[in-house]
């Protein structure tokens, strides 16, 4: 959905209704996860993906049909035995849509959850995707962490707060998923299913030591949809002209600047640091502070393997433990034989994608089963 809101919001503030298909649940090798979007415009454009090409057209004619109908629907798109190309998906996923009509009148929240969007605050979108009663599909709650209760009802006291309860847990950890509970919220039954965006802020990459190969990692870590910030004591070093593709560029002392981001609450389990000093008076303090962070995604640092021992040793003097130090991905990146700056931007980019979904970093040709492992929120 962030990625097709500009052009969603410019129908909405213009009068306008538009088709939005949405992927709410995945399993196998489905190509896009949930929270992926296609608009049909009033002028008939297609904007968006839900499944890199495989069933656009189906979901393309539903979602004309339900502009024009008005009653949203929930289909399941998968393999068809009889017929995989038709309108299936052939790298063998399934993936369920939920499909829906939104203008002023059906969603006159969009402008506010817009506003929140662009701005970089949490905010969560549930919706109803299935119930027993026709009446509560469509309806939907917007949460907001700093809100008590959410904005709108879904149908009931009850089925709000539940839900309420875990949209907040989804938002704090960035992650959008349908959830499942009874008619009328009841966590342990089953009968609705509530779908629910996830608008955290972007996730964050600490990058520290301003030199080329950190211009590099910061570019990657922009077009990955990270946060980048650059972090460097070094005034003559660490300026936005040398890192025009970092989100702000920080002259501090390295450990000092991450010790006081944590303190203020701006480090979480989605948050990766790249540290790229490869100096021992930058990087042993400042690995000390990294690696006994309660929740962070990923710590790697750069440098050869005998700057590798020697940190290593460094770290154990400090009072490391053999546990904490397992934490730290050095010397930094996965093999691919890089060279330049840009190389090895790719290769630490890999290793952290590798780690954020579990992947082994093996070529595909060479490893057999399913391409993509099953997320938490995927289907059972």
């Amino acid at each position: 959905m962030r990625d097709v809101l500009p052009e969603l919001m410019r129908w909405w503030e213009a009068g306008e209704t538009v088709g939005v298909a949405t992927v709410v649940a995945t399993f196998r090798s489905a190509p896009r996860p949930p929270g992926a979007s296609m608009l049909v415009g009033p002028d008939e454009t297609a904007v968006g993906s839900v499944s890199g090409g495989c069933v656009e057209g189906a979901v393309y004619e539903q979602a004309q049909e339900v502009v024009a109908g008005g009653t949203p629907v929930l289909e399941r798109y998968g393999v068809s035995d009889d017929d995989a190309f038709a309108v299936g998906l052939t790298c063998g996923g399934i993936l369920d849509v939920w499909v829906e009509r939104v203008s002023r009148e059906t969603f006159p929240e969009l402008g506010a959850l817009a506003a929140d969007v662009e701005a970089g605050l949490p905010v969560a979108l549930a919706t109803v995707i299935d119930h027993p009663d026709p009446a509560w599909r469509g309806r939907r709650i917007v949460v907001r962490p700093e809100e008590e209760p959410a904005a709108g009802s879904i149908g009931s006291p009850r089925a709000d707060a539940a839900v309420h309860d875990d949209a907040l847990g989804l938002l704090a950890s960035g992650t959008s998923a349908t959830l499942s509970y009874g008619p009328d919220g009841e966590r342990r039954g089953e009968g609705m299913r509530v779908f629910v965006w996830a608008f955290a802020p972007k996730p964050r990459m600490l990058v520290f030591g301003a030199i080329d190969f950190a211009a590099a990692v910061a570019r990657v870590g922009s077009f990955l949809g990270y946060h980048v910030t650059v972090c460097d004591a070094r005034p003559v070093f660490a300026t936005t002209s040398r890192f025009p593709d970092a989100d702000e560029v920080v002259v501090d002392w390295p450990h000092r600047y991450l010790a006081a981001e944590q303190e203020a609450g701006r480090i979480d389990q989605r948050t990766v640091l790249a540290v790229l000093t490869h100096d021992p008076k930058f990087d042993v303090p400042l690995l000390e502070v990294a690696l006994r962070l309660p929740e962070v995604a990923y710590v790697g640092a750069m440098g050869s393997r005998r700057t590798h021992d020697d940190r290593l040793e460094r770290l154990r003097a400090a009072g490391l433990t053999d546990a904490e130090l397992d934490r730290l991905s050095s010397p930094i990146g996965l093999d691919l034989g890089a060279r330049t700056p840009e190389e090895t931007a790719i290769s630490i980019a890999a290793e952290i994608i590798a780690g954020r979904w579990g992947g082994t970093g093996e070529p595909l040709a060479a490893t057999e089963g399913r391409i993509h492992r099953d997320l938490p929120h995927d289907l059972d």
